[in-house]
């Protein structure tokens, strides 16, 4: 049995993403409750918007310890489900990590946060005179960590693969709250297990 988010651990919440960052109004909740999956809707106990991995390995880990079910959550524009709260309990969303980083023109790479638009991204290699391909038909409004998270592909997927052939390395913070990078920033890579394509799509 899971565990419901008491005052206490809400408290604790608060003093790690800040007062601000913590939802609990029933009407904004019911916002993160669903995604485009049918008509299915399950409201969470509390929507938490971090800013930093390290903000998300302390509400992990703080939920790890108290068996409190934790549901990431993009831009909620899914139709598999994988954004419902199916277990009530918290709501990670990802809107604050909306930066992309760095495009590496010479190698070909580029380092962005999950809740970056992936139009935007899109647009942004282009003007550098490159090109991203996977283009799901909600590219305008969903975020490249969910198209990380189910994989996603969308017309040139036929010619130029899905999300998981364009991505070498991804941050990852654990149930437990450790936080790890699956791979390397190279194209060859076979040291360990192939954790970045397990996380794809998962």
């Amino acid at each position: 049995a899971f565990t419901e988010v008491s005052t206490h651990i809400l408290g604790q919440f608060e003093a790690i993403v800040g007062p601000v960052n913590t939802i609990v109004d029933p009407g904004k909740r019911f916002d993160y409750s669903h995604d485009e999956t049918e008509d299915h809707s399950f409201l969470p106990d509390v929507v938490l918007k971090p800013g930093s991995a390290e903000e998300i390995s302390l509400i992990m880990k703080l939920c790890n310890e108290h068996g409190i079910p934790v549901t990431p959550r993009g831009g909620g524009t899914g139709l598999s489900g994988g954004a419902l709260p199916v277990h009530k309990g918290v709501v990670i969303s990802m809107e604050r990590f909306n930066k992309i980083l760095h495009i590496d023109e010479l190698n070909l790479q580029a380092t962005v946060e999950p809740g970056v638009i992936t139009q935007v991204f899109q647009n942004a290699v282009k003007e550098k005179r490159l090109f991203y391909p996977p283009d799901p038909a909600s590219r305008g409004s969903c975020f490249i960590g969910g198209n990380v998270s189910e994989n996603s592909g969308g017309p040139k997927a036929v010619k130029y693969g899905v999300t998981r052939d364009y991505v070498l390395n991804i941050e990852v913070v654990l149930p437990t709250g450790d936080i790890i990078w699956t791979g390397a920033n190279v194209l060859k890579n076979s040291t360990g297990y192939n954790l970045t394509q397990l996380m794809c799509g998962s």
